[in-house]
C-alpha cells in the first residue's frame, strides 16, 4: 500500500493529534495554579509528544527507525492515559471532599 500523504499534516492520526493537543491545552489551562507545573505541564508534554513523534516518523524510511518512533508514541499514549487517569480520580476525590 503506496502511502499517498506528501506531509505529516496529511496523516489522520496526526490530525486527530493534533486537535487532542489543542483540547489537553483547553483543559489543563482551567487547572489550578498549584497544578500548573504538576499534572498540567505533564499532560501537556504528553499530548505535545503524541503529535511529534507522528510528525518525526513519518518520512523516516528505515524500519527500524520508524520502529523506534512508533514505540515512543506508545509510551507516551500510555503516559497522556495514566494521566488522563489520575485527573478522574483526582476529580472525584475533589467532588467528594
Amino acid at each position: 500500500m503506496k502511502n499517498s500523504a506528501k506531509t505529516f499534516q496529511d496523516l489522520i492520526v496526526w490530525q486527530k493529534a493534533h486537535k487532542f493537543v489543542v483540547e489537553v491545552y483547553k483543559h489543563t489551562k482551567r487547572f489550578p495554579k498549584s497544578e500548573l507545573y504538576g499534572l498540567a505541564s505533564q499532560f501537556r508534554r504528553a499530548s505535545v509528544s503524541i503529535a511529534a513523534n507522528i510528525a518525526e516518523g513519518f518520512k523516516k524510511t528505515a524500519k527500524k527507525i520508524k520502529s523506534g518512533f512508533l514505540i515512543l508514541l506508545k509510551v507516551h499514549l500510555k503516559n497522556a492515559d495514566i494521566i488522563s487517569f489520575f485527573l478522574m480520580i483526582l476529580n472525584m476525590e475533589i467532588k467528594k471532599s
